[in-house]
């Protein structure tokens, strides 16, 4: 790592370990309002079976219109890098 890299380059060690997405916050977030976007985030992935980017996207939305987690401080720090995310633009089909 390089000094200076911050996030990306604590992302970067776990792909570089294998893995294929990090999801990570990107300022402290209250443990309530994580939790209930975890709650969210995993309903999506894993029973409506979403795609990783799907799934957060749809945990933020549905965190956007709780009125108790309505303030983006609650659920817009989340940032997924790696495969499926917005910023590499690949996705799970290869596309």
């Amino acid at each position: 790592p390089v000094v200076g890299e911050g996030m990306i380059g604590f992302a970067r060690e776990f792909l570089n370990a294998g893995a294929t997405a990090i999801l990570a916050s990107l300022w402290d977030v209250d443990d309530r309002a994580t939790a209930a976007l975890m709650s969210h985030f995993y309903d999506a992935l894993l029973l409506a079976r979403a795609s990783p980017a799907a799934a957060l996207r749809t945990a933020q939305t549905r965190m956007r219109r709780d009125p108790r987690w309505q303030h983006p401080a609650d659920w817009a720090g989340w940032v997924l890098i790696g495969v499926d995310s917005p910023a590499t633009g690949a996705t799970s089909s290869g596309q």
